[in-house]
Formats: structure tokens, C-alpha cells, sequence
């Protein structure tokens, strides 16, 4: 059963409207490969129409005191716990998430940041005195907010939850690969009182919806979440109105583990890192380096962890990895398999193909190369599904070397025995994100990265202060 009813309408100044553009989607299974839904699709009027919701709504909105924000930010969490299993749901349906992951992860993690943004806002400091001069920050104004379809919730969250916070409207478009869990957040936002035209959904594609966004005069920053190559492509479109672009891009993250890491523990977790949400993930730990010496014992390592992971119908309770999002996608994975085949990697587990037994949906196998040379194409290309490439390094020095040697620095991850060598080698990643020995999610660190992974960072008060313009009032006196 579809979890919302809005499937045909946008959400815009505080009402469920019909497109003014004329045309429909299907939503597509991945797990069947046949439709389980069909969206309205807007265009550049629709667009208009939630620009100008979103503008007429700042002024008020904008000067809110912080204590209703906060009000409003946990009336948003408590709509967000009452339809929790809705959202869990249209994961599932739409981009393939086991049930089980749909639940603990998908849906937790929007429940996740709501809870540290409003920690944050709490203690937040909108103002302060250096000397004469008061240094306020302030809503920047209206944001178009464009998210994927990989993590739907933790996207729409993280740009959502802090603009709320900093005072600012917004228009969301979300991903139309993945609509259905976005169509089911503007309910929520409608059922927390959400005041008129401070949140507005427009469904539709990245140039039909996306490029107006990005390009309208009164649009004062975008948020983008997707691939490198469409982030350049909002980049270009804001650039002649000089507006704020905050972007959260591709990765290629390395997992390095130290000789002295504990590796019956390391290669597993590793394996399970770069698996996770069937390898949709852009800071997923995709390059596992090892020493060379230890080549062959993480390959069996990692092949043993990977038959371990049950590939299948995501509504069954023991499923861990589900479908991968699209024809498009598998038909990408399976390339790069490929190409790891032909330039010589070692496959240890997996390759092309489907799983056996499963003849339909878009799924692919869990699969480890060993051997991986940095020249490589599986070592250099996003591959957005479940495959492992393990490389082997001559000592510290060039394990480093090979973890920066990318155009990507989104995340890294350090494994070893004595954390303070782990500390010396995470100060040398150029990455805005280091995870030493598999730490626990924290919504209150920065996210964002280095290089072509983006400009800018999310999560609690970073994502905050993302949203907001700084002011000096020279002269203002002491207090």
C-alpha cells in the first residue's frame, strides 16, 4: 500500500495543489522492476508558484524568536514519529531498502537529526559583542533544497531541519527516482502546523525543476545532495545570480588498516561498511588498503564476510542487501565489474550477473576484488553498489599516498590498535570526515568534504549556520 495520498499534487503555501505542468512519472520497484506508483512531475511554473510561496513567507517567518522555532522543530518531530512507519514504507517501495534497514536506519536517521538539531538550536548564538561591534547572524532567505534518492530522509532532514532552525523558507525537491518518502515528510510538516509557504514540495527533474531552482533570482542559496557532475551543472545554473551553493557530492573513501589492526574484526566491518544500503552510500569505505604482505588473508576474510550478507526480496525480514535503484545503476555496477575483470584486479567473490535465484529486479551480487591497483578504474570511478576493492601499500607513507589519491574527499576510515597512531594518520587525510575503528553514527559532528565532494557541511550546528548570513554592526556599543 502507498503510504501517501498526494501522489498528483504539490505542496505549496500551506496546500496540496495540482501541477500547472501537465505530466506524470512512474515510480519503479526496483525490487520487481515494475511500477508501484506514478507522480505528478512539475515544471518551470510550478516552480515560480513555490518561489514565490517561500518568498512571500520569509518575512514573517524570518523573524520567528528562536523558542517557536524550537516549538515548531519538535511539533516537526513528533508528526515525523506518528508517521514513522509510513516513511520506513516508501523506502522500501521506492529505492529497494529492506524492511529491517527501511526502519532502524532509513527512517531513524531523519528521527536522528531532527533530535540533534534541535539540541543544537538550543545553545545556538545568533549574535555576539566583540568589543563595539554585535555580529548577528541571520536567515539567509529562500533556499531551494535538491536531495537524492540514496538516503531520502537523512538528505531532506539535514536541509530541512536546519533552514527551519535559521529562519529561512525553502522549496524541496527531492529525487524523482525516490518521491514517495518526500511526498510523506510534506505531510508531516502540514500536520505539525507548519506555518503556509515556510516549507514547499515541488516533484520533477533536475533540469525541468532543479535548473529554475538553482537559477532564480530570488532563490538566495541551494543545498545540493547528488553526483559530482549534476553539482557542477546547479553550480553553473546559481552562478550568474551569485547565490550561496552548499553541495554534498561523490566519494571514493578509503578504509586503511594498519598492521596492527585487528583484522578478523577490521575486514568484516570494513566489508559491512561498504555494503550497507547496497553500497548507496557516497562516503561508503569503497577502498579497503591493507599491507601487501596481508593481501591474501583480507581477500578471505572479506569473501567470507560477504557470503554472509542475504541478497533478495526486501520485504523479507531476513534481507540485508536489497536492489540497487535502477536499470541505469545496474547497468553502471555491472560495467565497472567488468572493468575490474579485464585490467587484471583478483575477483575473490561475486562478479557479474544477478544473484542466483533472483531472475528479476536490479540486483547485484556482493562482490570483493583483491589486487586493486590505484590506476584502476574500480579504484577511481564512484561505483554506488555492493563491491569492495582491496589494495594493497608498501608502508604508512604510501598508504596515505594511495587513500588522497583522488579527486574525491568526502570520508576516510583508520583501523589500528594504538589510537594514536590512527590520530597521526586521520590528521593526514584530506577528507572532511575520519572515522577511527568503526566509531557509532554521531548526527552532531560536520559532514561534508574536501576536493570535488563538495563546499559545504551539514548535521546540528554546522548545518545550521549553513543557512544564515553574517552581519557587523560596527559602532552598535558595549552592552
Amino acid at each position: 500500500m502507498i503510504p501517501t495520498s498526494h501522489l498528483q499534487h504539490f505542496y505549496i503555501g500551506g496546500a496540496w495543489v495540482p501541477p500547472l505542468h501537465k505530466e506524470t512519472l512512474p515510480v519503479i520497484n526496483p525490487a520487481t522492476e515494475t511500477p508501484c506508483a506514478s507522480i505528478a512531475l512539475g515544471g518551470a511554473a510550478d516552480a515560480e508558484r513555490a518561489v514565490a510561496a517561500a518568498r512571500a513567507a520569509f518575512p514573517d517567518f524570518s523573524v520567528l524568536d528562536v523558542e517557536a522555532r524550537l516549538e515548531l522543530l519538535r511539533a516537526i518531530l513528533d508528526a515525523y514519529m506518528a508517521r514513522y512507519d509510513d516513511i520506513a514504507r516508501a523506502t522500501t517501495l521506492e529505492m529497494g531498502a529492506p524492511v529491517v534497514m527501511a526502519r532502524e536506519e532509513q527512517a531513524w536517521i531523519g528521527k536522528a537529526h531532527l533530535e540533534a538539531t534541535l539540541t543544537a538550536l538550543e545553545t545556538f548564538r545568533f549574535a555576539e559583542q566583540r568589543g563595539t561591534t554585535r555580529i548577528l547572524r541571520e536567515p539567509i532567505g529562500v533556499c531551494a533544497l535538491i536531495t537524492p534518492w540514496n538516503w531520502p530522509l537523512n538528505q531532506i532532514v539535514c536541509k530541512v531541519a536546519p533552514a527551519i532552525a535559521a529562519g529561512c523558507t525553502m522549496v524541496l525537491k527531492p529525487s524523482e527516482i525516490a518521491p514517495l518518502s518526500g511526498l510523506v515528510f510534506a505531510e508531516v510538516m502540514e500536520a505539525a502546523g507548519v506555518p503556509a509557504g515556510v516549507f514547499n514540495l515541488v516533484n520533477g527533474s533536475g533540469a525541468d525543476v532543479g535548473a529554475v531552482l538553482a537559477s532564480h533570482p530570488e532563490v538566495d542559496m541551494v543545498s545540493f545532495t547528488g553526483s559530482t557532475r549534476a553539482g557542477v551543472l546547479v553550480a553553473q545554473a546559481a552562478a550568474p545570480t551569485v547565490k550561496r551553493v552548499s553541495q554534498e557530492l561523490g566519494g571514493k573513501s578509503a578504509n586503511i588498516l594498519l598492521p596492527d589492526a585487528d583484522f578478523a574484526a577490521a575486514v568484516p566491518a570494513g566489508v559491512a561498511g561498504c555494503f550497507g544500503n547496497t553500497g548507496q552510500s557516497c562516503d561508503a569505505p569503497t577502498r579497503m588498503l591493507v599491507p601487501a604482505e596481508r593481501m591474501e588473508e583480507a581477500m578471505a576474510l572479506a569473501t567470507e564476510a560477504a557470503a554472509g550478507f542475504v541478497t533478495g526480496d526486501p520485504l523479507e525480514e531476513g534481507t540485508d542487501l536489497g536492489p540497487v535503484i535502477s536499470q541505469t545503476q545496474f547497468d553502471k555496477i555491472q560495467r565497472l565489474i567488468g572493468s575490474g575483470i579485464a585490467e587484471g584486479a583478483t575477483l575473490a567473490c561475486g562478479g557479474p550477473g544477478r544473484p542466483e535465484g533472483l531472475a528479476r529486479g536490479f540486483f547485484v551480487k556482493p562482490t570483493v576484488f583483491g589486487h586493486v591497483t590505484p590506476a584502476m578504474t574500480i579504484a577511481r570511478e564512484e561505483i554506488f553498489g555492493p563491491v569492495l576493492s582491496i589494495m594493497g601499500y608498501r608502508d604508512e607513507a604510501e598508504a596515505v599516498r594511495i587513500a588522497n589519491d583522488t579527486p574525491y574527499g568526502l570520508a576516510a576510515y583508520i583501523q589500528s590498535a594504538d589510537l594514536d597512531r590512527a590520530r597521526a594518520v586521520a590528521a593526514q587525510m584530506r577528507a572532511g570526515s575520519v572515522y577511527v575503528n568503526d566509531p557509532a553514527f554521531d548526527a552532531h559532528s560536520a559532514f561534508g568534504g574536501y576536493k570535488q565532494s563538495g563546499n559545504g557541511r551539514e548535521y546540528a550546528d554546522f548545518g545550521i549556520g549553513e543557512f544564515l548570513e553574517t552581519k557587523s554592526v560596527i559602532g552598535f556599543g558595549a552592552l
